[in-house]
């Protein structure tokens, strides 16, 4: 038996009754939690254990990221000043030249720097399959081994085009049957649901103006008889429900509903525009929201109502959103973000660090159909932990160690444990080399953007 304790620092549980302990412990057997408590661990549980000093530190639950679009990490900084439509159009051009290789170069780079800010599991919305691009979901996977984070890719798919009133060029967009057949054979070679598997894959039509309502609503169909998860994007911006209402005649929260498209096997990306009425539906329905506020910011999108749909029980997780939307990539200032927009919507005392820091871990697990494994520092869950440097010169001083993490600047890493397995030590990525991987994808980028 493999044995880590982590001593020393503050811990913050993130189980139900939220634990804390000024002071203490997490044991790890085998890349399991087997114990969590206050002051140094027993000395019966000392021998033989690798004993990580977290003085100084604050250790939580590693973060879930819900929504990302990993490739795009190679097209940051294009239409800077652009809505969400505007800018899908600039880039659809870009996107539609990728392949397999050039897709596992951003990921990885995506990737290390989701782990180095904390994050454990990656949830990846990938929908464009150009013809003769290879095994993009595969070099995916790949890279997630790479980097050795948790991987809930989607096999995303697009079949709306321009001449079908949708929005990406029809060179972009795949049939409805190749796109259907595409993800059943993508959860078949790669989706394990195993305890504490490192990869899942979900079945993610893009979204309603993206992609017909025969695939959305035959995508469901097989999502459900593969018994796996939905995903897609939703209500993000005033001009998607326009186009909802001009062609559907419906919200897009009815339209999604009608479809077979709410249920708690259902997640969907940003929800910036429901009303009280949709906020209900999701609710009753246990639909998941990724709430992804430094995209919605760059994008002007809106701030989500998190706190409406938080106190009415719908499952919420927070995103970074595409790289190409949200240049940092990093999850962890995600919850400074999340706190301080959604104070900004609701009031200054309506959303605290710990309610950003709820739903960056057991908030995401929880949307991503999870919570009994990771998300929480709890026994018997998987030992997916971050350990927080907090007492460095940015951070010394601040009187609560959360809100070291959730309104001062992100903090460095001293440990990030996967499955009990370090892959971040000292700010540090250890599974791979970092300036190899920029150096991947500086060329990559390059390649990509001399195919137009």
């Amino acid at each position: 038996m493999t044995r880590t304790i982590i001593e020393g620092g503050y811990v913050v549980t993130v189980d139900a009754a939220g634990t804390e302990h000024a002071v203490g412990h997490v044991i790890v057997d085998d890349g399991v939690i087997t114990a969590v408590g206050a002051g140094p661990a027993p000395a019966a549980a000392r021998e033989g254990a690798e004993i990580v000093d977290a003085t100084g530190c604050l250790v939580t639950p590693g973060l879930v990221n819900t929504h990302h679009h990993l490739y795009q990490w190679l097209t940051r900084g294009y239409a800077q000043d652009a809505l969400l439509f505007d800018w899908l159009t600039a880039l659809y051009p870009l996107w539609s030249r990728i392949d397999a290789g050039l897709t596992g170069s951003g990921a990885a780079g995506a990737m290390a720097v989701l782990a180095r800010s904390g994050c454990t599991t990656v949830g990846d919305h990938h929908y464009i399959f150009p013809k003769g691009s290879g095994d993009i979901v595969g070099a995916i996977v790949e890279s997630a081994q790479r980097v050795g984070v948790r991987l809930h890719a989607t096999r995303g798919s697009m079949d709306r085009g321009a001449s079908q009133g949708g929005l990406p060029p029809d060179f972009a967009v795949e049939t409805t049957d190749a796109a259907l057949a595409a993800s059943a054979e993508a959860v078949e070679r790669y989706h394990d649901p195993s305890f504490g598997s490192l990869v899942h894959v979900a079945i993610a039509p893009c979204s309603p103006f993206s992609v017909t309502a025969d695939l959305l609503s035959e995508a469901a169909v097989l999502a459900r008889s593969l018994n796996v998860r939905l995903h897609t994007h939703a209500s993000e911006t005033i001009e998607e429900d326009a186009y909802c209402a001009e062609r559907f005649g419906k919200s897009p929260t009815q339209y999604l509903e009608d479809l077979g498209w709410l249920g708690d096997d259902v997640w969907m990306a940003h929800c910036v525009h429901l009303d009280d009425t949709a906020i209900a539906r999701y609710a009753a329905t246990g639909t998941g929201v990724a709430h992804c506020p430094s995209s919605n910011a760059r994008l002007a999108s809106g701030i989500a109502p998190v706190r409406d749909l938080v106190r009415a029980g719908v499952p919420v997780g927070l995103g970074v959103d595409g790289a190409a939307s949200n240049e940092s990539g990093q999850l962890g200032i995600e919850i400074r973000e999340a706190v301080l927009m959604n104070r900004l919507r609701t009031g200054a005392d309506s959303f605290s660090v710990r309610d950003g820091l709820r739903i960056a871990t057991i908030g995401g697990a929880r949307v991503l159909g999870r919570d009994a494994e990771i998300g929480s520092l709890e026994p018997g869950k998987v030992a997916d932990i971050a350990v927080w440097r907090v007492d460095g010169v940015e951070h010394a001083g601040i009187l609560d160690p959360v809100a070291a993490l959730g309104l001062g600047a992100m903090p460095p890493l001293h440990r990030l444990y996967v499955g009990g397995r370090g892959i971040v030590e000292d700010a540090t990525l250890v599974t791979a080399e970092e300036p190899i991987i920029a150096e991947e994808v500086a060329a990559a980028s390059r390649e990509l953007a001399g195919r137009l």
